[in-house]
């Protein structure tokens, strides 16, 4: 079909629903809609109104993509390749499964075995020999290398097996293949923009990639990739994983999504001694020079595709993650996956707590410990404090103060020295002592949190004394260890269930397997994965059509996660329902995404039904 199928789709939920418009007509409209649609050039929306039933078309068009509609340039390329070269363009690719016909008119004669095998057969295959490996970093590599020949199968195969795989392709396998990117670099995916190289002439640069309707972009420039600290060019890994899972559990097609590494240097010298290592051999820039650099990438963006394509950030340090969300919010379509939805997956977490017996029902009266006062625990502090303002009337400074901060140098109060901005929104009045040196352990002691949230990065943090005293203090108390990949858990789900005897509601970042007690107690931990989240919100962005991301479209993806959470997951210790139900997720979430841009004015298209949305989901079928 020509053109572009999910606005398609939109333009005839639209003229379907006007009576005025008859039923007899609706077929030439959409004929002519796909086909201009699909041919026009940049700024060219304006022909539509030429149409017959046009002009609705175009004003139903022209604020989704700022009338940027473009040719489909890698589809139309790709249709055009033939023999060698069709086999090395992975989004055309089938491999054995080209057909005898398909073979005769693309030249493939003779380059192929003789027999024309399904995708079924090639994907049983590959998860076959993938099953093989022991190591996780050598399934990811083998999985990669499927991605760069034959895209359509890596999907297939992923999506069929999504709870198996979804590992190894992000959190924890992408950690380690960020630390040895250069080592197990298969090929260029996506596009390294070098404050040296391409400062000035971004907008230029852009134009180099291919595709002329980008509508998810995921951009880092590495320095806090997930724990491991600063990877620079090497964390490509996370903006090429998190495309993956717009893809695979959020149905957004690949070819709207490009992965982005601003290399701005990196701090890490035994990274840059390495003989491998591809990026920019400088200390990082800071200051005006940076921050011009970012501008100069969000203006290039909005210029090459348009305003409402989406920009994720993806792990920027703590000193620029919140101040660049805050800088850019409203000036473009933007978020912060690390802020905003960690927050959202993290609070769905905590209502899904909520309702586990044994466990004080009413939110306000719970008191949060935050090990960890990075950009992802102060923003799961701030959903929380939104939450209670805006659905249970509490006013924001009462809101906060159920939320404590630990952070490298102890407690976070009001007078300490050494606060941040972001941290100081928490640093409370205290009419206790704490010493200089106090331990998490005396910190706890002194507090006595209902619920512990790890995001320190700092492994086996959470310790036996800890938890005992939690399951002592509090009939059932949450403990999320939330920092990834594994290596960097707080603690694991076998120790949190152990020495609380099974009474904490436990969650983390990374996945764990089922556990079972000495006394037969059977607990299957729920992963806080941020999957179930964004990639939803994501393409809510994109069929609402909207202008911005705000803070309240995350509260309702919480929400939305949280009502999804059965009794029989809650039964067995799960805050989240399964990831397998992720692509069902996303849906419902790209739903309350659009139901809530409506309300605060912000999209551009109707709010599409539950079996609207999932009918747009890519499907990598050949």
């Amino acid at each position: 079909m020509v053109g572009d199928a999910t606005s398609i789709y939109f333009v005839l939920r639209v003229l379907k629903r006007d009576s005025s418009q008859k039923e007899h007509k609706l077929s030439s409209i959409l004929l002519r809609a796909m086909l201009v649609v699909g041919s026009i050039k940049a700024g060219s929306v304006s022909c539509l109104s030429g149409l017959r039933g046009g002009r609705r078309v175009e004003a139903l068009i022209k604020p989704i993509w700022g009338c940027q509609y473009r040719r489909r340039s890698i589809t139309t390329m790709s249709m055009n390749k033939r023999g060698p070269e069709l086999l090395k363009e992975p989004s055309a690719n089938k491999g054995t499964a080209f057909s005898e016909s398909e073979r005769a008119s693309k030249g493939l004669d003779g380059l192929l075995p003789p027999r024309v095998v399904s995708q079924e057969t090639q994907v049983q295959r590959h998860i076959e020999y993938i099953r093989h490996f022991d190591n996780m970093l050598d399934k990811y590599v083998y999985l990669m290398g499927i991605l760069g020949r034959n895209e359509k199968l890596f999907f297939q195969i992923v999506m069929s097996n999504l709870m198996e795989l979804m590992p190894v392709i992000y959190t924890p396998t992408v950690g380690e293949a960020c630390q040895k990117f250069g080592k197990v670099f298969g090929g260029a995916r996506g596009m390294w923009l070098s404050i040296k190289q391409h400062k000035g002439k971004i907008r230029e640069t852009l134009q180099n990639w291919p595709e002329d309707d980008v509508r998810v972009i995921v951009v880092s420039d590495g320095e806090r990739i997930l724990g491991l600290g600063d990877l620079g060019a090497w964390g490509m890994g996370i903006p090429i994983g998190k495309l993956l899972l717009y893809n695979a559990c959020g149905g957004v097609d690949p070819k709207y999504c490009l992965p982005v590494v601003l290399d701005n240097g990196c701090n890490t010298p035994a990274l840059r001694n390495d003989p491998q290592y591809f990026g920019e051999d400088i200390d990082r820039v800071r200051g005006k020079e940076y921050d011009e650099f970012v501008d100069e990438f969000i203006q290039a963006v909005q210029a090459r595709w348009s305003p409402q394509t989406l920009i994720q950030f993806e792990d920027f340090a703590n000193s620029n993650a919140a101040r660049l969300l805050e800088e850019y919010m409203f000036k473009c379509c933007c978020f912060n996956d690390d802020i905003q939805g960690t927050a959202s997956v993290a609070l769905a977490g905590i209502f899904g707590a909520l309702r586990m017996p044994g466990v004080e029902r009413d939110l306000s009266k719970h008191r949060f410990l935050f090990y960890g006062a990075g950009s992802a625990g102060i923003g799961i502090a701030d959903l929380i404090a939104e939450e209670l303002v805006t659905n249970m009337g509490m006013d924001l400074a009462t809101a906060k103060k159920i939320c404590w901060f630990v952070d490298s140098k102890g407690l976070i109060y009001n007078g300490r020295h050494a606060l941040t901005k972001e941290k100081v929104k928490y640093a409370h009045e205290k009419d206790f002592e704490v010493a200089a040196d106090a331990t998490l352990f005396d910190i706890v002691k002194i507090i006595k949190p209902t619920a512990i949230i790890g995001v320190s990065t700092i492994p086996q943090s959470f310790t036996k004394e800890i938890i005992n005293f939690l399951s002592e203090t509090v009939e059932r108390p949450i403990v999320f260890a939330l920092s990834n990949p594994t290596s960097k858990a707080e603690c694991t789900a076998e120790q949190a269930y152990q020495f609380s005897n099974g009474k904490a509601v436990f969650s983390s970042g990374s996945p764990f397997d089922p556990v079972t007690l000495d006394d037969g107690q059977y607990f299957v931990p729920g992963q806080g994965n941020n999957a179930y989240v964004f990639p939803g919100v994501g393409l809510g962005i994109s069929v609402g059509g909207c202008k911005h991301v705000t803070n309240a479209m995350f509260l309702e993806s919480a929400k939305t996660l949280a009502s999804l959470c059965t009794e029989e997951h809650l039964k067995v210790g799960s805050v989240y329902p399964p990831i397998s139900e992720v692509q069902d997720i996303s849906a419902h979430i790209a739903v309350a995404t659009c139901k809530q841009a409506e309300k605060e004015g912000l999209a551009t298209r109707p709010v599409p039904s539950f079996e609207e949305v999932r009918k747009v989901f890519y499907h990598p079928t050949y």
